[in-house]
């Protein structure tokens, strides 16, 4: 029950673009068509699914202070928890290449598509902030870190499919010479960002 708890409130309550407005150059910038934003939605909810779990365990028994008790007596006082950024950046990074090998492999028009956002992954300061989140909210196992990585993504991916529905929908709507463009993407933003602050009056 607490996971299924955990879910949901990745996705809506804690929703990491309209909750804490991260990841907004690429949700952006790549929400013009529905196709495209699938595409580098499913890509970010691939990243923080397995990211989130190396990373978990990387805290855990590497970065932690006393993380390498497990070593022996004498690393028990080892304090590896300034290497934190560095360390979760670099697994990022190499998820992200993984990502960009198997889309162009496997989807040459996606991967043209989203072009320089696709690398920009490793960047994007969802993914890092998902497992800055997760070592904040000291989980007690690596379930807890995959269900959170998995419900961060979709609810990512659910804020840039629902951005790009629309903005395909204001394509052929009358809207004011000085709106268009990025003017009217930040108040389509902002009113769903408004909506989603409904979602926070749940408890779970």
């Amino acid at each position: 029950m607490e996971l299924i708890n955990l879910f949901i409130k990745s996705i809506f309550v804690e929703n990491m673009v309209f909750a804490f407005f991260l990841g907004m150059c690429s949700y952006l910038a790549v929400s013009k068509k529905v196709s495209t934003a699938v595409g580098l939605g499913a890509a970010v909810i691939f990243v923080l699914v397995i990211t989130l779990p190396v990373n978990f365990l990387l805290d855990q028994y590497l970065l932690q202070p006393g993380a390498l008790a497990w070593l022996g007596d004498e690393f028990a006082t080892i304090d590896l928890s300034f290497l934190s950024f560095i360390m979760f950046i670099a697994v990022i990074a190499s998820m992200v290449q993984l990502v960009e090998m198997i889309v162009e492999k496997f989807a040459p028009a996606l991967y043209a598509t989203l072009g320089i956002f696709l690398p920009l992954i490793a960047v994007n300061c969802a993914i890092l902030g998902g497992s800055l989140f997760m070592q904040n909210k000291n989980f007690g196992n690596v379930g807890e870190a995959v269900v959170y990585g998995l419900g961060s993504g979709i609810g990512w991916l659910l804020a840039i499919v629902a951005l790009a529905a629309i903005r395909e929908k204001v394509r052929y709507s009358h809207v004011p010479a000085p709106l268009r463009g990025l003017g009217i993407t930040f108040i389509i933003t902002g009113l769903m960002g408004i909506a989603f602050m409904g979602f926070m009056g749940i408890k779970l």
